[in-house]
């Protein structure tokens, strides 16, 4: 039984999800095939991705595969109530409120897990850190799943290594169709659409501090410099920091950047990547949010602890007045900025994302009983296959290699 705030909200939720459906065209070939093939029949799909109208449409793609789908959300503040109220009413079951407390999270998503799933589509490891505890029992028929994000993969890997992974998992961030094209474009975009909306204030000009620089980070980056802000970007990652700045980026410690930033966006997937000690140094008026998938890179409680004063200064914006008089604005509570306050990646790129988990989830399927405990990458044929999909919706038409320059590229000899 579907477990949602207001059912009277679908109306709208239903148009959201006709909507992105239209943009979703990889997807939409996978799902006739899905239709035509069942490759998910008499199986139970447990999803914990971004509750919104994306994410809706995959369900609906897995169910036309024959899947039994129970989905929910990966994140308190990007559920979205009305996209949660239409795909329970077009018949997937869904465990999804916006703003609940982090018990009533875990709740749902062991609610989402009673169902005892064969495969599980998991954003951040989240159900995977469910199974391995308090819903182990509900692992009983666990074949494995896909993980969407690259702070998951970091602890599925981190798992393995311990002998604790519960299932086969297939490392989707690391697909070709994901992360350049999601990581990159979708994050950029999406990131810098909500922090516009939620400030309405310009970028241009500002200087921009950017922390981390994989592909999440050189696409806000980008986008950033695009608009014609001064983006200087803090790494631990030599290689990266060089990377940024043959890409014409500033490079510096967090502890420099602190004093000069207008708005700091992290992007790292770790912990503690701003602190106390560069609140200290920061401007009046700075604004700080999060676009790494946990809310533990801004230390909030930190910032929460510091101030005389604590307000809400626009829907999505806390303001925290210091002792000194200086006010730092938080977008967010410090969690997912382009989900906490947007309405994540555009469809288009979605579309790549969630076609990889739709067949990786068939080569989960197709493989039953035979997998290891282990993390596994996604094949180039899947890879192959969504990108030609997706170009041939754009129109477009790449060459293929002929048997004899397909003979030279694997030969030694010259």
């Amino acid at each position: 039984m579907s477990i949602i705030r207001d059912p009277s909200l679908a109306p709208s939720g239903r148009k959201k999800i006709e909507w992105v459906r239209s943009f979703m065209p990889a997807l939409t070939r996978i799902e006739q095939q899905f239709e035509k093939e069942k490759p998910f029949k008499g199986m139970r799909i447990a999803v914990s991705v971004h509750l919104e109208a994306k994410t809706a449409n995959l369900g609906l793609v897995l169910a036309k595969g024959g899947a039994e789908v129970f989905l929910t959300g990966c994140n308190p503040l990007s559920t979205q109530d009305d996209v949660a109220a239409a795909i329970a009413e077009m018949g997937v079951e869904t465990f999804g409120k916006y703003g609940v407390t982090p018990q009533e999270y875990e709740d749902l998503l062991a609610a989402t897990l009673e169902c005892h799933p064969d495969l599980i589509v998991d954003d951040g490891g989240d159900l995977i850190n469910l199974l391995g505890g308090r819903c182990a029992s509900f692992g009983d028929r666990l074949i494995g799943g896909c993980e969407e994000t690259t702070t998951g993969i970091h602890r599925l890997y981190a798992r393995e290594r311990e002998g604790v992974l519960p299932c086969a998992m297939m490392a989707v961030n690391d697909a070709k169709a994901k992360h350049y094209y999601d990581n990159k474009y979708g994050t950029g975009q999406s990131v810098w659409t909500a922090i516009m909306d939620t400030t309405n204030l310009v970028v241009a000009g500002k200087t921009v501090v950017v922390a981390g620089y994989g592909w999440c980070g050189k696409g806000v980056a980008m986008r950033a410099k695009g608009m014609g802000a001064n983006v200087v970007v803090t790494e631990v990652d030599p290689f990266k920091a060089l990377d940024a700045t043959m890409d014409g980026f500033r490079i510096m410690t967090m502890d420099e950047a602190a004093a000069i930033g207008d708005i700091f966006v992290t992007v790292t997937g770790c912990r503690d990547v701003i602190v106390p000690r560069h609140f200290a140094k920061m401007k009046d008026h700075a604004v700080l949010c999060n676009a790494g998938h946990f809310d533990c890179e801004v230390d909030v409680a930190s910032l929460r602890s510091l101030a005389v004063k604590s307000e809400e200064c626009r829907k999505d914006i806390i303001g925290y007045t210091l002792e000194d008089g200086r006010t730092l604005y938080v977008l967010g509570e410090g969690r997912l900025v382009n989900l906490a306050c947007g309405i994540g990646h555009p469809a288009e790129i979605m579309d790549m994302s969630f076609s990889v988990q739709a067949l990786s989830l068939q080569w989960l399927a197709q493989r039953a009983g035979a997998l290891e405990k282990k993390v596994y990458t996604v094949p180039d044929s899947i890879d192959e296959q969504i990108g030609r999909y997706k170009l041939e919706a754009m129109g477009l038409a790449i060459d293929y290699l002929t048997p004899e320059q397909e003979e030279y590229l694997s030969s030694w000899a010259v």
